[in-house]
This record gives structure tokens, C-alpha cells and sequence, in this order.
């Protein structure tokens, strides 16, 4: 599995306290190696975010994405679940 960040996930990646960021490079680590893992908690959304998934980097945390290709992802948002859903 292969992944993309956009602008918008660097950026809010950059925001994120130390700690986080750790773990988010953890999960994505995660990710690429199965991401079914199901302690990542993937999942489809709906709504605004319709079309696109999420997984669970921390207790609050989220990253969303949608899938270009089989085998490869771009990864649009990362932040709390009230920061992402509203």
C-alpha cells in the first residue's frame, strides 16, 4: 500500500502536538503494512465526507482518506473528530 498526503493533511499534520505526531506516523506505518488492522478502526464515512475513510490514530484523532488506485491512498485531513465532522 502506498500513500499521498495533500496539502491540507501537512498542514494540519504540523499542528498537531508532538506526541500525536508520533502516533500518527505509527498508524500510517500501520496502514501500509494492512490496513485492516483492526486496531486502526478503519471505517467508511458519510455526509460531507461521503466517499472518503477514516482511521484512528489516537483516542481522538482521526485521519481521512479516499483511495485512488488498488494500491494506493491520499490522505486529505488529519485531526480530532470534532475538527474533521463538526
Amino acid at each position: 500500500m502506498q500513500y499521498i498526503l495533500s496539502k491540507r493533511f501537512e498542514k494540519d499534520f504540523a499542528k498537531l502536538p508532538d506526541a500525536t505526531k508520533k502516533k500518527a506516523i505509527v498508524t500510517l506505518e500501520k496502514f501500509i503494512q494492512n490496513p485492516q488492522n483492526p486496531t486502526l478502526r478503519n471505517h467508511g464515512l458519510s455526509g460531507k465526507w461521503k466517499g472518503y475513510y477514516s482511521i484512528n490514530v489516537t483516542g481522538d484523532t482521526r485521519a481521512v482518506y479516499f483511495v485512488i488506485e488498488e494500491d494506493i491512498v491520499r490522505f486529505v485531513a488529519i485531526g480530532s473528530h470534532s475538527e474533521l465532522y463538526g
